[in-house]
């Protein structure tokens, strides 16, 4: 990733008389890339922000945002497109911009370029809450059953993919012996206690449906939290 970047600021540093529009992209390209590789993101998703970027800057879109708000809504789109997405919450953590901005111009960006994003699924997020929760597999497997069955039953109407991800991992911990709490949940998924609990409140009068039938569980639904 190093040489790829040194390859695309050498690029524009190459010309002995270099603009200043120049210079932002050379120092959002860079940005971009810092951000990278701090949460471990490959070659193709720099390319595909630094891409994002380069358009929205040419078309001199989203006037009046700074350039790094533009940087992390661009790689938190790439990396949707990518198929790797990560919630605002961590590219907050590895920018320099509060997570209600990058949110701004994100849809700012979307709009103004007319691209769009993939819909995420519950799924996309599941694996990598579970593991930094450090609960097993048949508890991932479990939130992630409890998670698609929420969606398909149409439980959870209009709730953030997110939220139900949480509320299901939630709810499949406190069934087992590895009980995780709202908070804990929340501080990994990047979202409030509330609405973790907003989702788990729809779920649980339904959590007998919602389970996969070979769980073996801890606690019985019977005895998991009411709200």
């Amino acid at each position: 990733m190093g040489n790829h970047k040194t390859r695309t600021a050498s690029k524009y540093q190459n010309r002995r008389t270099m603009s200043s529009s120049d210079r932002a992209l050379i120092a959002a390209f860079k940005e971009i890339s810092t951000m990278a590789d701090r949460i471990n993101l490959p070659k193709t998703i720099v390319d595909r922000a630094n891409n994002l970027f380069k358009q929205v800057h040419d078309g001199k879109n989203l006037k009046g945002r700074s350039n790094d708000a533009k940087a992390s809504a661009c790689l938190y789109i790439a990396c949707r497109q990518e198929g790797v997405p990560r919630t605002f919450k961590e590219i907050c953590a590895v920018s320099k911009i509060s997570k209600k901005e990058i949110g701004r111009c994100f849809k700012l960006t979307l709009k103004a370029l007319a691209t769009s994003v993939d819909l995420i699924t519950t799924a996309d997020f599941m694996s990598r809450f579970c593991s930094n929760l450090d609960l097993p597999n048949m508890v991932q497997r479990a939130a992630t059953h409890i998670a698609r069955k929420a969606v398909e039953m149409d439980i959870v109407p209009g709730r953030s993919p997110i939220s139900v991800a949480a509320a299901a991992i939630y709810m499949a911990s406190q069934a087992s012996e590895h009980k995780k709490s709202q908070k804990e949940i929340g501080d990994i998924a990047g979202v409030a206690d509330v609405t973790i609990r907003q989702s788990y409140k729809l779920m649980y009068p339904h959590a007998v449906k919602l389970f996969p039938e070979d769980f073996r569980f801890t606690t019985p639904i019977d005895q998991l939290p009411q709200m």
